[in-house]
């Protein structure tokens, strides 16, 4: 069954490099999609079957339980998908980030305490009486649960922000750094008394104490980050969320976590770099919090030149009549207003007049990546009219 189980997991991994490769290009992201949902289907079926296999069910709840959460988390998952509108998908992503990171917490601390508080349980037989390996294992245990905590209340934060249940401004704390500073090295510190505790119970203090710190600090972090700015932080929080699902993947010694978290992990991490370039903002100030606010140190801005010119509607469609190459740069405003159908219309008018007209798409427009792109793509615009960067 072991070696069953490490071919679905290996073939759910090839799915997911699949799906993500899909996904870069508007032509090809409806088989990376599937490709992305036969892996999860493969992964937590494969899942599931390992896990009846190896447990006993005396009272036979643990396969109802199962069936239960499997029903439930599927149900949710369907209802929130067809009733939440492309706006308010921003809210939706942050709020599965926070899922990831919650998901993370509590499969450390149950590892911890797992097999009547053996913090081995997972490990070879071979390596259960090694020092070297209970540190190891407690310590991707610590790292686990320390990033799941800052995702998960990192996660809300964005999410009431983008909602408009939290002011969007920067909550800008006098010290605020050496206080990211402090509860950052008293999470570190705190690793010593937890690797040294005795036993679970002496242990467990020391982890729920590092995972409040971290919760803390992921709440402080993303206050600090202005609303307007909440696309790079999404973008931000989904790179924690794939390196806290890589984490559990070591605590739980899942090569399919640890290839999946990977992933998640290092492209969120390079689109930020990429949003944060195109914003002209550096990636630290993001990470530390701050982003956007007058703190941050950017390039000083050129200042005004030359006078505003107003056009009216008649003459800017006698401009657009006369003219050879139109380039339209689409915005949230259209989102909100669901105008990619209108822009669409007026598109196919000027191209019957032989205009060039094309869609240049900003990586931070709208407030999720590829935003822009999937109004586009609902209304019918050609792939080909619409460039990046």
């Amino acid at each position: 069954m072991t070696g069953i189980a490490t071919l679905a997991y290996l073939l759910a991994g090839v799915l997911f490099i699949r799906s993500l490769g899909g996904l870069s290009r508007q032509e090809t992201a409806g088989r990376g999609n599937a490709s992305g949902m036969i892996g999860m289907v493969l992964a937590v079926g494969i899942t599931a079957v390992l896990w009846l296999a190896r447990e006993d069910f005396s009272l036979g709840l643990g396969p109802s339980l199962l069936g239960v959460a499997l029903v439930a988390g599927c149900g949710i998952g369907a209802v929130l998908a067809r009733r939440v509108e492309m706006t308010g998908m921003p809210e939706l992503v942050a709020v599965l980030h926070s899922f990831v990171g919650l998901a993370a917490v509590l499969v450390g601390v149950s590892s911890y305490l797992d097999a009547h508080g053996d913090p081995l349980a997972g490990l070879a037989p071979e390596a259960s009486h090694s020092g070297a390996a209970r540190v190891v294992h407690l310590v991707e245990i610590w790292i686990g649960v320390a990033v799941g905590a800052l995702t998960f209340t990192g996660s809300i934060v964005a999410w009431a922000k983008l909602r408009g249940t939290l002011d969007g401004k920067p909550l800008l704390l006098p010290g605020r750094h050496l206080f990211n500073l402090a509860v950052a090295l008293a999470i570190a510190g705190l690793t010593v008394p937890f690797v040294g505790a005795a036993d679970p119970a002496a242990g467990l203090p020391w982890l729920v104490t590092m995972s409040v710190l971290a919760g803390v600090l992921g709440i402080h972090l993303v206050m600090a980050i202005g609303g307007a700015d909440m696309p790079v932080v999404v973008s931000l929080l989904n790179s924690y969320s794939g390196w806290a699902a890589a984490a559990a993947g070591f605590v739980l010694s899942n090569d399919l976590l640890i290839i999946t978290g990977a992933l998640v992990g290092a492209s969120g991490a390079i689109l930020s770099i990429i949003m944060c370039r195109a914003m002209n903002r550096s990636i630290l100030s993001v990470v530390f919090g701050g982003f956007g606010t007058g703190e941050t140190r950017t390039a000083p801005a050129a200042a005004p030149a030359g006078d505003v010119t107003e056009i009216r509607a008649d003459a800017l469609a006698t401009l657009l009549r006369d003219s050879k190459n139109v380039v339209i740069v689409p915005g949230y405003g259209m989102a909100v207003a669901r105008a990619q159908n209108s822009v669409h219309e007026f598109m196919r008018a000027l191209r019957e007049r032989g205009v060039n007209v094309r869609f240049a798409i900003h990586p931070v427009a709208g407030r999720l990546p590829g935003h822009m792109n999937v109004l586009l793509a609902e209304a019918g615009v050609p792939y080909d009219f619409v460039l990046e960067m």
